[in-house]
């Protein structure tokens, strides 16, 4: 049977991305639309996406929408089907979706994301008009009001999914901002939004949703646990066989090493030799010294949760093994610097680009030999997806999806021809400089290293099996 679902995100690629929750709600409509579900994404309108959607139709009004006039604007981009949110007291201003341009919290995100929500929840109800969705599907925090609001309601109500890609973030504000959410009182509430005082919008979500899902398996059992749960541990145990882990896709259009038109020669793992003029193509971006040796990269937001403190304190030792580093991303101060004083220490071994750059991750996928991934925790991740459709080879720590996607080049694996990288752990300086050996030593044999790169290339990473068990999963809610 045909389903409608009602995607709510904060960011969708391409119009707006400040990490892999964009890919998701940018990738997975296209990919559920051959199941026979047709999406519609509702999203903010910050200025860089209504500069992108043009006039577009107005579809439905809010005429006080968390203090001020709103319209939602229907929109197409490609086969992505968009609702914009367009409330310019809310979403018109500079800086990124939810950091102001010196880099601090936009002090009204509370409204701003409720907001979304309840645009959501109304539109789940039939505020547009020949438009009634059978599921809502709530990305993260920033969207997860929205079964809250549909679940006070007491009126009839679609099927409600929220989908968590980072537990971390939890949108907990003061319980000041309680009576302006236009909630009732009842919901300030264990069973509702109330959280140790605080108003926990990804707390009250997995409370009120249907279902709740996550982007791997093995981060659907580690966020049960307490040191993975983030303080919400208890709550999603309560939720039983109501939680149910999906490993994360990719476009695998966009990411492709035979079509790419960022990068310097197009490969495949049939034709795998041209890559090397990439490799030769990154050592020019960077200003590395040109050599045979291996290329080891970052792509990567510069953060402890990510392990990248890690492979700062160990950028001597990298270099001194013989190896090259390529770091692109930022993220906390002192690792910026860390990298950056090991450039200058390095120049010719070790190049930096402080800040984001979606062409140049592609070139890097296609040049690197490997791609250094230690996460704490990772719920899925989608870098060590991109290397392995490139060719680049994940390192790895055992976590959430990280496990879930790699094929660690143990004997056994190396010898069954069916390795994809390098698993290490736990994540420690030590357990990631024993990897880097291990990699190293991989690396020596060429003959072996191209057999892995193939069986990377050759791993299905598209969204294919995961849209079948999202279509299947939203058809068995809706049958409930």
């Amino acid at each position: 049977m045909s389903l409608s679902l009602l995607s709510v995100a904060s960011e969708v690629f391409p119009l707006i991305k400040t990490g892999g929750l964009a890919d998701v709600a940018g990738a997975l409509p296209l990919a559920l639309a051959e199941h026979d579900i047709a999406v519609r994404t509702l999203m903010p309108g910050y200025p860089d996406v209504m500069r992108q959607i043009g006039p577009g139709d107005t579809l439905c009004r809010f005429e006080d929408l968390f203090g001020g006039p709103a319209v939602v604007i229907g929109a197409r981009l490609g086969e992505l089907e968009l609702l914009v949110l367009d409330a310019p007291h809310l979403y018109d201003r500079s800086g990124g979706p939810y950091v102001t341009a010196g880099g601090f919290d936009h002090p009204d995100n509370w409204a701003r994301f409720a907001a979304l929500s309840r645009a959501g929840a109304a539109i789940a109800q039939g505020a547009i008009p020949g438009f009634l969705p059978d599921i809502v599907q709530a990305h993260d925090w920033q969207a997860a009001l929205t079964p809250v609001y549909l679940a006070v309601s007491n009126r009839p109500r679609p099927k409600t999914v929220v989908t968590v890609h980072n537990l971390a973030f939890q949108g907990s504000y003061p319980s000041s901002v309680f009576d302006s959410l236009g909630l009732p009182a009842a919901a300030w509430s264990l069973e509702g939004v109330e959280y140790y005082g605080n108003v926990g919008y990804l707390k009250g979500g997995l409370h009120a949703a249907d279902l709740v899902t996550t982007v791997s398996p093995t981060y659907a059992d580690e966020i049960l646990t307490p040191g993975g749960g983030m303080g919400l541990d208890g709550l999603l145990r309560g939720r039983g066989n109501r939680l149910v882990g999906i490993v994360n896709g990719i476009d695998t259009s966009v990411w492709d090493p035979a079509t790419d038109p960022v990068i310097a020669c197009p490969y495949s793992s049939k034709a795998l030799k041209p890559r090397a003029r990439n490799k030769r193509a990154l050592e020019a971006e960077f200003g590395l010294h040109r050599e045979d040796g291996p290329i080891l990269a970052v792509v990567s937001r510069l953060t402890w949760q990510k392990g990248l403190d890690l492979v700062a304190e160990a950028c001597d030792a990298i270099v001194a093994r013989g190896a090259r580093l390529v770091v692109v991303g930022s993220g906390e101060s002192a690792i910026e610097g860390q990298f950056l004083a090991a450039h200058a220490r390095h120049p010719d071994r070790i190049g930096v680009r402080i800040g984001y750059d979606e062409a140049l991750s592609h070139q890097v996928q296609a040049g690197a030999d490997a791609i250094l991934i230690p996460s704490r925790f990772e719920p899925c991740g989608l870098t060590q997806l991109y290397g392995l459709r490139y060719g680049c080879l994940p390192f790895v720590s055992r976590v959430g999806g990280l496990a879930d996607t790699v094929i660690d080049a143990n004997h056994a694996a190396a010898a069954a021809g069916v390795a994809t990288g390098v698993i290490f752990g736990p994540p420690t300086g030590p357990a990631l400089m024993d990897g880097v050996d291990r990699a190293l030593k991989l690396y020596a044999d060429p003959k072996g290293w191209r057999r892995m790169q193939v069986s990377a290339m050759n791993a299905d990473v598209s969204w294919r099996a995961s849209a079948r068990i999202y279509a299947d999963l939203f058809r068995d809610l809706t049958r409930e």
